[in-house]
C-alpha cells in the first residue's frame, strides 16, 4: 500500500527540536536556491552567458509581472514576492522528484520517508502564510504611517468601528486561506500520484505528474500574486 500521512514524520531530535522529513526537504530547497544564486551571481557579465541569461529572463519576467500589480511600489515589494514565488515553486517541484516520499526506513512495521514535500506539510505553508500577512501589515505601516491603524481601529463612527473589526477578522482569515489553499492542493496532488503509482505504475502516472508540475507552478503564482494584491491594497489605504 502507498504511504500516506497527513502530518510530517519526525526523523530525529536535535537539542529538543524535532527534525521532520518536511523540514529536511525545506532545507534542501533552500540549499538549492542558495547554490543557484551563488553560481549565477559570482561572475556577472555585461554580456551574459547562457546561465545568467536564463536567470535574468526569469527575474525580469517576475519583475514585470508583479509590477503590473503593485505599480510604483514594485522595487520595495519585489524581493519578498520573488522569494515567495521561487521558494514555493521549487518546494512544489522538488516534492515530485523520484525518491521523495518513497526512500526511507522502517520503524518496526511503519515506514518513514526520508524526504517529504515541504509544501505538503501544513507547518511550512502556515509559516509562509504568517510571513506574507505580517509583511502586508509591516509595509502598510511603513508606507502609510500610523494612519494605517485606522483601517482596523476607527472610533469616529460606529460603522467604521464595525468595519475595522471585520478588517481584523479578514487579515486573520488570510493566514488560514493562504496556508490551507497551498497545503490542500499540494498534499492532494501527492496523494493522487502515490495512489496512481501503486495501482498502475510506470507509464500511467506520467500524465498526472505533468498535471502536478502545472499545479505546483499555479499555486506558487497564486500565493505570490495574492500577496502582491494585498500589499498593494495595504499601502494604498487612505489614498
Amino acid at each position: 500500500m502507498p504511504h500516506i500521512s497527513l502530518s510530517a514524520e519526525k526523523l530525529w531530535t536535535v537539542a529538543g527540536m524535532p527534525i521532520t522529513n518536511a523540514l529536511l526537504t525545506t532545507w534542501l530547497v533552500m540549499g538549492i536556491l542558495i547554490l543557484i544564486t551563488m553560481l549565477t551571481t559570482r561572475n556577472l557579465r555585461l554580456i551574459p552567458g547562457y546561465g545568467q541569461s536564463i536567470v535574468e529572463l526569469i527575474v525580469g519576467g517576475l519583475y514585470d509581472f508583479f509590477a503590473s500589480v503593485t505599480g510604483k511600489h514594485i522595487a520595495k515589494f519585489f524581493p519578498l514576492l520573488a522569494s515567495l514565488f521561487l521558494f514555493i515553486i521549487a518546494a512544489n517541484w522538488v516534492g515530485l522528484l523520484p525518491g521523495v516520499g518513497t526512500i526511507g526506513f522502517f520503524h518496526g512495521e511503519e515506514f518513514t520517508p526520508l524526504l517529504r514535500g515541504a509544501t505538503a506539510d501544513l507547518n511550512t505553508t502556515l509559516a509562509l502564510a504568517i510571513v506574507a500577512v505580517f509583511a502586508i501589515q509591516y509595509f502598510g505601516f511603513q508606507t502609510v504611517g500610523i494612519h494605517y491603524s485606522s483601517r482596523f481601529l476607527n472610533f469616529k463612527d460606529p460603522i467604521y468601528f464595525v468595519l475595522g473589526i471585520l478588517e481584523i477578522i479578514s487579515e486573520v482569515s488570510k493566514v488560514v486561506s493562504f496556508a490551507f489553499r497551498l497545503f490542500g492542493n499540494i498534499f492532494a496532488g501527492e496523494v493522487l500520484l502515490a495512489v496512481m503509482a501503486f495501482l498502475m505504475p510506470f507509464v500511467v502516472p506520467l500524465p498526472f505528474l505533468m498535471m502536478e508540475l502545472f499545479v505546483g507552478f499555479i499555486q506558487a503564482l497564486v500565493f505570490s500574486m495574492l500577496t502582491a494584491v494585498f500589499l498593494n491594497v495595504a499601502v494604498s489605504h487612505g489614498e
